[in-house]
């Protein structure tokens, strides 16, 4: 479907036009007071900065030709979240959305719940790291949690094609960066929590309360999810809206039983409030989705939707892309594409495929400029699980991929090195797993899921996975 390519409030240049607002943001990597001068030749007419940003003589001397004007604010991100909502009419309002957070699960669980919605005679929009849907039609994609200027033209969007709730992931960046000021939610999922992110965050400590600033963007009598198994979610069961489910726990509000799981998909029982309903199934595999679809079942049902339409639903939900996309090799063995990219996530997927093959063969990397914390976890992971592992690379943007390796080797046991291949080269490396499979080996290829490309040295270049698989002869 079309998408706007203009808005009438933004913090990038790219989507600036004739009288638009344009907010200079202090990002990561980019001051937005150096790019006023070509959002100004672009057609802005608003400049908006901090209080506390000084214009060289040449810029005022470009705003005052133009005609625009300047104002200054105290925070431009927050600025930037009410002034997108002000000027789009607050499209959020007159939304349900449902938010998602944690550090796993955030893709699957709302992808899963927007097939539920739709599949109830709902009309739908999806926010996700994967793709954005309105109505099922793909939209130009954002970050995680996108920025408050296309998120608003997103709910916009979504208005005028009659959509009904969003569901969106909600990651802990986007509440520390005010992204969502402004946007109330109908509905909660936690799904869990680990260390993630150390790159943005001095301590565990720090995100987690990044997370839990979610609750502070609630509804009145919203339903909130939380994972009653994950240690760090206990701390926060004393706020009176939470619901709780489990997968360990008989005193959750609600609770998984008989939960069975092969390569082919899962089976259940779920119960709450002394009801209980048998075989619950879905082509989801694992116990960490087990989490996911109680999750997005007891939300659901929290908020009214018949448990009978949704136990149909699930069992039409297809896997979400990059998330255990299977494939049969030419050789009779199998491949899995999967996003992990936390030592828990790793240890997640690998303990469930080990028991299904007796040769698992593992190619991985870590991500540049992230969090160097969890590369020899996932090394040690990795190890305790596979019968062979292909070091290579996975976005090292600025760092020499070299030195990746090196920090993920810092987590294997001299007597686990013998495991060890390296290949620099992603697609070699996939290439040499398949040279080393049989017809019942698994090869798992971890950390880039639906991502179709690498980021080096400032560089994106496609590369694609799925396509690499397709012509392994």
């Amino acid at each position: 479907m079309a998408f706007p390519d203009v808005f009438p409030v933004t913090c990038h240049t790219d989507f600036v036009g004739p009288e638009s607002t344009f907010v200079a943001i202090v990002g990561m990597q980019h001051d937005g007071v150096a790019y006023i001068s070509l959002a100004l030749q672009k057609g802005a007419r608003t400049i908006v900065v901090q209080n506390d940003v000084i214009l060289s003589e040449d810029l005022m001397q470009q705003i005052t030709s133009c005609g625009a004007l300047v104002i200054r604010v105290d925070n431009t991100r927050k600025t930037l979240a009410h002034m997108s909502a002000q000027k789009l009419g607050h499209p959020a309002q007159q939304l349900k959305i449902i938010g998602v957070t944690g550090t796993k699960g955030k893709t699957t669980s709302v992808y899963l719940l927007e097939h539920l919605l739709r599949t109830s005679g709902r009309k739908t929009a999806l926010m996700s790291t994967v793709h954005n849907y309105i109505n099922g039609q793909q939209v130009p994609d954002g970050l995680t949690t996108p920025q408050p200027d296309y998120l608003h033209v997103f709910f916009a969007e979504c208005i005028s094609s009659g959509v009904e709730y969003v569901v969106m992931e909600v990651s802990a960046q986007a509440l520390s960066l005010h992204r969502i000021e402004g946007i109330n939610f109908d509905g909660i999922i936690f799904t869990n929590f680990e260390q993630e992110h150390a790159e943005f965050y001095s301590s565990i400590d720090d995100y987690f309360q990044a997370k839990c600033l979610l609750f502070n963007y609630l509804k009145r009598d919203t339903a909130v999810l939380v994972n009653y198994d994950d240690r760090w979610l206990q701390k926060i069961l004393a706020e009176s809206c939470i619901k709780i489910f489990s997968l360990l726990h008989n005193n959750a509000d609600y609770v998984v039983t008989d939960f069975n799981t092969n390569l082919d998909g899962s089976y259940f029982r779920l119960t709450w409030k002394e009801k209980s309903i048998p075989f619950y199934s879905s082509t989801l595999v694992g116990k960490f989705n087990g989490y996911n679809m109680v999750g997005v079942l007891a939300l659901l049902i929290e908020l009214g939707f018949d448990d009978i339409s949704l136990k149909k639903g699930l069992k039409t939900f297809r896997r979400v892309p990059g998330r255990l996309e299977g494939y049969v090799l030419p050789n009779g063995a199998q491949c899995f594409i999967d996003y992990a990219h936390t030592p828990a996530s790793f240890e997640s997927v690998l303990s469930l495929l080990r028991t299904m093959t007796n040769q698992l063969i593992v190619v991985f990397g870590a991500g540049g400029e992230r969090d160097h914390s969890k590369r020899p976890q996932m090394g040690l992971v990795t190890v305790q699980y596979a019968d062979m592992v292909i070091l290579t690379t996975d976005n090292p943007r600025s760092e020499d991929p070299v030195n990746i390796i090196e920090d993920i080797k810092k987590g294997i046991a001299f007597e686990k090195l013998a495991k060890i291949d390296i290949e620099l080269d992603r697609e070699v490396a996939i290439k040499k797993a398949y040279a080393h499979s049989k017809p019942d080996s698994i090869i798992l290829l971890l950390g880039k899921g639906p991502d179709e490309y690498q980021l080096v040295m400032g560089k994106k270049t496609k590369f694609s996975e799925k396509e690499i698989i397709a012509h392994l002869r």
